[in-house]
């Protein structure tokens, strides 16, 4: 059944986890999470413990990462997301934006974990 994933960014944007399972790989989880991101909302800069291999199913978000250009993701595009690169989705509208995300992390780590980065 789908639940909430209890992560740093579960505070800011609905997500739901739709699928949570041992990897192959010693020591990493696969998850599967749909998220939804508010017109005008961000998810807040974080990283995660592992890849995030992403697809966005609606809208248009904004996808800043630390070092890098920022991305201008839209229906239909997919992403991808190193292990612990600071970044920060911002849905530009004019929908609800949503992600499909898919990460293979560590499972012993949380999912998500906010980070602060100097401007």
């Amino acid at each position: 059944m789908a639940a909430e994933p209890a992560d740093a960014l579960a505070s800011r944007l609905k997500r739901t986890e739709l699928q949570h399972k041992p990897s192959s790989i010693p020591g990493r989880d696969i998850v599967q999470v749909l998220t939804e991101i508010p017109v005008g909302a961000e998810s807040g800069w974080h990283t995660h413990p592992g890849e995030e291999v992403g697809y966005i199913l609606a809208g248009t978000v904004e996808m800043r990462i630390q070092g890098e250009a920022t991305l201008l993701l839209r229906q239909g595009d997919p992403f991808l997301m190193p292990p612990g690169t600071p970044h920060n989705a911002l849905d530009v509208g004019p929908g609800t934006g949503m992600m499909l995300s898919t990460y293979i992390v560590d499972a012993a780590e949380p999912l998500a974990s906010f980070v602060t980065i100097e401007s």
